[in-house]
């Protein structure tokens, strides 16, 4: 394999990452690569990518719904009123990844967000949107890179900043996911769909 754009089988160029399975598929057509707005959706984001540090994608993507149920759609002012009685209940909840560091990690984050202004964390993240004009369209996936000195940056002021659970690496998975750059490959049909 190449690791270049592959057909699926509607004929279309994807990238072959897309390919393997109808959720995968799903996802890289309509969500991944596509700008993500408001605190809410990115703080969902930004969980959804410490959650799946260590595993798949997909198994996070088919636990999405669970996630959302289990943490009140994301809501930073709702999660951030979780209680130690909520902490347990998430620990034993089958439909999430009950990761004890990650859990504690999302309900320890919510409250340090409760605490910031409107739209802070949206200014705060897009700010480190890279110039898409100095990003040459990966051809293949060994042009797509791992980490970014912007996803480095990024991860480092959230950290500073008290968040926890993100490094580099899902920093820039945050990055791909939410639009901030596009990974679509070159000749992918999705790439450049909704662009910032």
């Amino acid at each position: 394999m190449s690791g270049g754009a592959e057909a699926a089988p509607d004929g279309g160029l994807r990238c072959p990452w897309g390919l393997s399975t109808e959720d995968y598929l799903s996802y890289h057509d309509t969500e991944w690569g596509r700008p993500v707005h408001g605190d809410d959706a990115l703080f969902e984001r930004l969980c959804l990518e410490a959650f799946q540090s260590g595993l798949s994608w997909l198994t996070i993507l088919r636990r999405r719904e669970g996630f959302r149920t289990a943490f009140a759609g994301f809501s930073i002012a709702a999660v951030a009123e979780f209680t130690d009685a909520d902490r347990d209940r998430l620990l034993a909840d089958a439909g999430i990844i009950r990761n004890r560091a990650k859990i504690e990690a999302t309900l320890a984050n919510a409250k340090v967000l409760a605490g910031w202004a409107p739209g802070e964390l949206d200014a705060l993240i897009w700010s480190y949107a890279p110039d898409p004009a100095g990003r040459p369209a990966p051809r293949v996936l060994g042009d797509v890179p791992a980490i970014t000195p912007e996803s480095t940056a990024l991860a480092k002021e959230l950290k500073k900043r008290s968040i926890r659970f993100v490094g580099p690496t899902t920093a820039y998975a945050l990055m791909q996911a939410c639009g901030l750059v596009d990974d679509h490959l070159a000749d992918c049909v999705a790439r450049g769909r909704d662009s910032p």
